[in-house]
């Protein structure tokens, strides 16, 4: 017998596990979540938004040694890591304790432990050796994922980092080697430049941010040299060895190999899902890669149990897991949701220049058998970027040259990824050319260059 029953268990308190229980709390079901370490997931407490807190402190470290450019001076300009530090977690618990607040607000259960499955409707929760099991009629399996481990490159909490040792820093290293260009390596690559560090990025593909159109890695990659960045792509990584306070990689590129050396090194190889200990076994769940496989709707084949968010199928954005949340609750209540379109979620990367982008790039739409017509405009040629003093950066924009549907966007420079949206927006509503040339943008704004972007697609551009 259960202790106690609900309409729904979600076992995690992420971004997917903590909107779905709100959402299932306003459609009037019985809800609890389990959580084992802290309210909001690895998100809320090591990913997403420590991350943006310590990259705001790097933003401001860069524009108080850029002063002059805008008519300023300071003298002794320095920083107390700590504090850079302590802001950060700051911030996280904020946001931790809003969740918190959030659950109470819409009557959701909390309970502290890990949970497991348990049998058909049950879930075993446990918690300083003891257990108790409460049934649901519906279980939402959130557990997320952590980062992949690479043998020989195990993080030791002292000269090997993951994120979350990065995160917490006692000391701003004075060198560091990242492995690894995707959002989390290149976030922690720039952020550890702009404070200083000298800082070599290692990719294994041919060119950073790879999942990003070429033509924005190829900017990053010169951006990030330009800045200072040792960048080094088609990178393999031999092996890495301790020093007394110091780690080397050996790395071989294009057949050469040699070997650097710097304080600290930071692994951010991808990401792996937390499925175990979560009584997967004996069901009818399958894993493939380390993630859970779901239908459409977050279905697991297990009858009852759903899945959502980094334990399941890419793209692994907290956003994603959110609309996954409330999609999957509002099938259990019978609303027919639409299923998630994942072409039409859009992705973030917060380094100096930052970048984003949705739908599909140049050559994905080529290797779909579209015709294409592409715009490409500047930041050069939009005002309110050279009064920002942020000319450098491009918008990209990728149609169907039959239909004009926006097959894809992609930008990077000057505060795209609050921009992003709009294009985002644009593929929701299966916007074509025609609606965005007529759209009207504000001037002078950043965002003009979406539309001169649209433009240039058609030969229209006016601005270069």
């Amino acid at each position: 017998m259960a202790d106690q029953s609900f309409d729904l268990i979600i076992v995690g308190s992420g971004p997917g596990g903590y909107v779905a229980a709100i959402r299932a709390a306003q459609l009037k079901m019985s809800v609890a979540i389990i959580e084992r370490e802290s309210l909001g997931g690895i998100c809320l407490n090591w990913g997403c938004i420590p991350t943006k807190a310590l990259l705001r402190s790097a933003e401001i470290n860069h524009l108080l040694h850029t002063l002059d450019a805008y008519g300023f001076a300071a003298d002794n300009v320095r920083f107390d890591f700590a504090k850079v530090v302590k802001r950060s977690r700051g911030v996280a618990a904020q946001l931790s304790g809003g969740v918190k607040h959030l659950l109470k607000k819409n009557k959701v259960t909390v309970i502290e432990g890990e949970g497991k499955l348990a049998g058909t409707g049950k879930v075993a929760v446990t918690k300083d050796g003891k257990t108790t099991t409460y049934g649901a009629k519906n279980i939402i399996l959130a557990t997320g994922a952590r980062a992949r481990v690479i043998p020989g490159i195990e993080p030791d909490g002292k000269l090997i980092w993951s994120y979350r040792e990065a995160l917490v820093a006692p000391a701003m290293p004075k060198s560091l080697i990242v492995i690894g260009s995707g959002a989390i390596g290149s976030e922690f690559a720039s952020f550890f430049l702009n404070m200083g560090a000298k800082v070599t990025l290692i990719e294994a593909m041919d060119r950073i941010l790879p999942v990003e159109d070429k033509d924005i890695s190829a900017f990053v990659h010169k951006s990030f040299e330009k800045q200072g960045m040792t960048v080094l792509a088609d990178a393999k990584v031999q092996g890495v060895r301790k020093n007394g306070d110091s780690v080397t990689a050996v790395v071989e590129v294009k057949g050469k190999v040699s070997e650097i050396t710097a304080d600290r090194l930071i692994s951010a190889v991808g990401i792996v899902g937390n499925v175990e200990g979560i009584g997967l076994e004996g069901t009818k769940i399958k894993v493939e890669r380390t993630h859970v496989v779901t239908d459409a709707m977050g279905f697991t084949g297990e009858p009852g149990v759903y899945a959502i968010g980094d334990l399941t199928a890419p793209p692994w954005l907290a956003h994603k897991a959110s609309h996954e949340g409330i999609m999957v609750v509002e099938h259990i209540a019978g609303l027919h949701p639409h299923e998630m379109d994942v072409g039409n979620i859009p992705g973030c990367t917060y380094c100096r220049p930052q970048v984003a982008s949705v739908g599909l790039t140049e050559a994905k739409a080529k290797e779909k058998g579209h015709e294409i017509k592409v715009g490409k405009f500047s930041f050069i040629g939009n005002g309110k970027a050279i009064a920002m003093g942020e000319p450098e950066g491009f918008i990209k924009t990728v149609f169907d040259a039959k239909t004009g549907e926006l097959l894809g966007a992609h930008m990077v420079g000057p505060e795209v990824t609050e921009m992003i949206q709009g294009y985002t927006i644009a593929r929701t509503l299966e916007t074509t050319e025609a609606e965005l040339i007529n759209t009207v943008f504000p001037h002078p704004t950043v965002s003009e260059s979406m539309h001169e972007a649209v433009l240039d697609a058609y030969g229209r551009m006016i601005h270069l």
